[in-house]
């Protein structure tokens, strides 16, 4: 037990708090509570994160058939909960380094951890035009998964031109009736065996070289003004919808400003997912890695529990010697 000074009695002791519950999260639990850890998963949304955006998962180790990212993270989840792992819903305020422990404060209250393993992702970036925050929930959206089936039969841009929007354009080829992609380069960075899908997609064109300058409708999404970044020249192109993925933030707000993070915000760890806190890790999205998949981020999160469990028997003084 963790005897709070600040309210005097005693508090719970988690082995690990792990904070989100997506690809890094989760795998983490599992290897954690597989481990004899004891578990606690915090969530604030639902669980599963970004693999919640993926409409085919083809491409995970082990899966001969493909299946949706809300399947896959469900079956996450059962196994997680299977392994001893207990996961909550709430938002975490802030993160406190007291001692040889964490105290992670929630907006359910106060909890106390050996380790703690963030896992909390990115959030999506915004175009930041004119009409996107005005039009938002009004056709201008985030999510294809979320929102793509209030737009069936019905012409849609997609902004973007990494995997996620790749992915997000073809899940939309099978409700709308066609789909532009808009994509400020000649290429796109997506993996060549899903930009070679969109490209031969019938349903899908795309407008290379451009960026959205403004989102106009008068209820709801019905033009986007593009420029062309090499003419200058700008159009209009009429569309119910306007589906942005352009990168995301990662979420480290409720963390010390002495944890190390790169330029972009991702937080700096070793092989070890190990940031310059000891007993606090970091693991999927949410650090700096030249490679955003979901299986990269589970494969961060059983690192972390790994690293997590050696770290709490050296605080012990049961590490194997």
């Amino acid at each position: 037990m963790y005897e709070n000074p600040n309210e005097g009695g005693s508090m719970e002791v988690w082995d690990t708090i792990i904070i989100g519950a997506g690809a890094a999260g989760l795998s983490a639990a599992q290897y954690a509570a597989r481990a004899n850890l004891k578990v606690l998963v915090l969530e604030e949304m639902a669980h599963g994160g970004q693999a919640l955006l993926i409409d085919r998962l083809e491409n995970y180790p082990g899966l001969l058939e493909p299946v949706d990212g809300y399947t896959w993270a469900d079956a996450m989840r059962t196994q997680a909960e299977r392994f001893g792992a207990v996961i909550q819903s709430t938002s975490v305020e802030h993160v406190i380094k007291d001692g040889d422990r964490f105290l992670v404060k929630t907006t359910d209250g106060e909890l106390v951890a050996k380790t703690v393993i963030v896992a909390t992702g990115a959030k999506h970036r915004h175009i930041g035009v004119p009409g996107e925050e005005t039009f938002s929930g009004r056709g201008v959206s985030y999510c294809a998964t979320c929102d793509g089936p209030f737009f069936k039969n019905k012409h849609v841009v997609v902004v973007g031109g990494g995997d996620s929007a790749c992915d997000e354009a073809m899940f939309l080829s099978k409700l709308a009736s066609s789909v532009t992609m808009v994509h400020r380069r000649d290429r796109f960075r997506a993996q060549k065996a899903l930009a070679d899908r969109v490209l031969h997609n019938e349903k899908i064109t795309v407008i290379w070289n451009s960026v959205v300058k403004e989102i106009k409708g008068t209820k709801s999404v019905e033009h986007v003004v593009l420029e062309n970044v090499q003419t200058h020249e700008v159009s209009e192109l009429a569309c119910s919808a306007v589906f942005v993925f352009i990168g995301s933030d990662p979420q480290t707000a409720f963390l010390p400003d002495s944890v190390e993070k790169d330029e972009t915000g991702s937080i700096l760890t070793n092989l070890r997912m190990e940031t310059n806190i000891p007993g606090l890790y970091a693991a999927g999205d949410v650090r700096a890695t030249p490679f955003r998949q979901v299986v990269t981020a589970a494969g961060d999160g059983a690192i972390a529990a790994h690293c997590a469990a050696q770290y709490i028997d050296e605080l012990e003084g049961k590490a194997y010697r």
